[in-house]
């Protein structure tokens, strides 16, 4: 492969550690804390607004019964348990030696504040936890939730965007719009908090533009990380039952890597990319089925980056 020369990408932070041509998050970790730092994936068994009928009883269309978690753990354990359980098997697994407490499934600021510091105090049980992400949607933080957010070591705010266009989020029953989101990611920001905002690939009538579109608003906003995620469809979701009826047309591995790649290229160098594709797909996923092997993805996109000579940021904008 020919050598890298991107004069306006010098000051990136990616390559800093690993071999990747974006910054990952690991990378960002392992710069930070100066070890290896993994995630443990915490259920506190928290629902949501678009599905318990305040604001919808469906859902997003691609959501699932699991509301996007791994179910690595079972919400019946406790937070302290389930934090000891995975402390007692990563570092074998994976060589950790801190840990960061990740709330992923469903709406994890949707509760009182007395139940959200509870849970969260309860995930820095352990002394090797450095530090907490927390997945939840725009329209479930305010200012108070935020000011506690903070107070706790390296928070990050994990905020499901999906799409910039409104007329997609109304598509897809998000329940909020863009505006929604922009204000909460303003004031989590305001409040020292960092935020990775997740994104979602094919989204139904939306084309290459639009979600370069995405893209490029998300740069704008200069967000501290992105998570990329292609349209999947998974059992027992609306989107499985409109699938049944008419297969609408999904990405293909080769044009799902392409578009991540150009979106890698107009990010900010200093943006973590968290994920470049889903994972714990397997057993639920009807379409497409690529996506079940997401190292053969993530290595398609790394031999991408390096057949175009390119890497993150070479086309931010400021």
């Amino acid at each position: 492969m020919p050598d890298l020369d991107v004069s306006n990408a010098s000051n990136a932070s990616v390559d800093r550690f690993s071999k990747k041509r974006y910054f990952t998050f690991n990378d960002y970790l392992f710069q930070k804390f100066g070890k290896k730092v993994y995630k443990i994936t915490l259920d506190a068994g928290f629902s949501c607004p678009n599905r318990d009928g305040t604001i919808s009883k469906g859902g997003c269309i691609f959501c699932d019964d699991s509301g996007s978690f791994s179910q690595a753990h079972s919400s019946r354990l406790s937070i302290k348990e389930q934090v000891q359980t995975a402390i007692l098997n990563l570092p074998k697994r994976f060589k950790a030696e801190a840990f960061l407490a990740y709330f992923q499934a469903f709406s994890n600021t949707y509760a009182p504040l007395e139940t959200l510091k509870k849970v969260y105090d309860d995930a820095f049980s352990d002394p090797r936890v450095v530090g907490i992400s927390i997945g939840t949607r725009p329209d479930c933080v305010d200012a108070e939730k935020l000011d506690l957010i903070s107070t706790y070591k390296n928070p990050w705010l994990e905020l499901g965007l999906q799409s910039a266009h409104n007329k997609t989020l109304e598509l897809i029953n998000r329940g909020h719009n863009f505006e929604t989101f922009e204000r909460a990611y303003i004031l989590a920001k305001e409040k020292g908090i960092k935020v990775c905002v997740h994104v979602i690939l094919g989204l139904p009538g939306e084309t290459p533009k639009d979600m370069l579109q995405t893209a490029r608003i998300l740069s704008k906003l200069n967000v501290d990380g992105i998570k990329l995620h292609a349209l999947t469809v998974l059992e027992n979701t609306p989107l499985a039952r409109v699938y049944a009826q008419n297969p609408i047309p999904l990405l293909s591995e080769d044009e799902y890597c392409n578009l991540v790649c150009d979106i890698i290229e107009i990010l900010p160098p200093e943006t973590t990319v968290h994920r470049v594709g889903g994972s714990g797909l397997s057993t639920s996923l009807i379409a497409p089925l690529w996506a079940r092997n997401k190292f053969e993805t993530m290595n398609k996109i790394d031999r991408i980056l390096w057949e175009r000579n390119t890497r993150q940021g070479v086309k931010y904008k400021p």
